[in-house]
């Protein structure tokens, strides 16, 4: 078994999100574009989050005249290290609450993340699935190379904690540092199998083949979202984050596959 990464926990906040977070902020819905969500905006973002996120940047801008938002698309746990080493970011989207309780804890966030969606593990094989996986248990089996996110990783962590309900030990022929890398991985046929989030398994559509597995039900990620504490456009950045939560946002969200929080 591969080392577990010990994890900061999160604050009441982010544990009882629905009695601690403002109402308004989660589902408010938009009025109109604000005068003052103008300039540049920088967003840091899970990987997984890419095609999503940047259809709803694409959004904002037109919503508001004279903004510019830029991603930084990444693993989460590489973004928080980045953020807690000073990096320039005005908002924060982790794909768990563990690298954001790394963040909060750090003193980099301002007001109180908000969980804006969920995802799940699945199996991802080349087109086809040439070598018969069909449930977890067959990515252990000896001569399948399976490739997966590493520990730090939230999609890694993940697969950890199936790997320990199972009592499956997986032999990874790679342990990537974004969800997007593995199912890159698979894409371009270098490996049997991989774990992927059933976000980016529905992205790639036609690419792979995808193959669900029920343990994965107990391995679920939430992603929060904050405003952080030196952010050069504190004002962009809340109403990138009620976009985010509010009702287009969920819409855009559901479309790619992710669940609510």
């Amino acid at each position: 078994m591969r080392r577990a990464v010990g994890v900061a926990t999160l604050t009441c906040a982010m544990a009882l999100v629905g009695a601690c977070s403002s109402p308004q902020t989660a589902t408010a819905p938009r009025t109109g574009a604000s005068p003052a969500a103008t300039g540049d905006l920088t967003v840091f973002a899970a990987a997984s989050l890419k095609s999503t996120f940047t259809e709803l940047g694409r959004r904002f801008e037109r919503d508001h005249p004279g903004a510019k938002v830029a991603f930084d698309f990444a693993g989460s746990s590489d973004l928080a290290a980045q953020i807690t080493q000073g990096a320039p970011a005005d908002v924060f989207a982790s794909a768990d609450t563990t690298n954001m309780a790394k963040v909060v804890d750090a003193g980099d966030v301002t007001g109180e993340p908000v969980p804006f969606a969920t995802n799940t593990l699945t199996i991802v094989t080349p087109p086809g699935n040439p070598r018969g996986v069909r449930t977890f248990a067959d990515l252990a089996k000896p001569g399948v190379q399976v490739v997966v996110c590493a520990p730090q990783v939230p999609c890694g962590s993940a697969t950890e904690k199936v790997e320990k309900a199972t009592g499956v030990t997986l032999s990874p022929v790679s342990e990537e540092s974004s969800v997007t890398d593995v199912l890159g991985k698979i894409t371009s046929g270098q490996a049997d199998a991989g774990l992927v989030y059933v976000t980016d398994a529905q992205g790639a559509g036609k690419k792979v083949t995808t193959v669900p597995f029920p343990e994965a039900g107990g391995a679920v990620n939430t992603y929060p979202i904050a405003v952080l504490q030196k952010a050069a456009n504190p004002a962009a950045a809340r109403e990138f984050v009620e976009l985010v939560t509010g009702p287009q946002g969920r819409e855009a969200l559901a479309a790619a596959g992710f669940a609510a929080p």
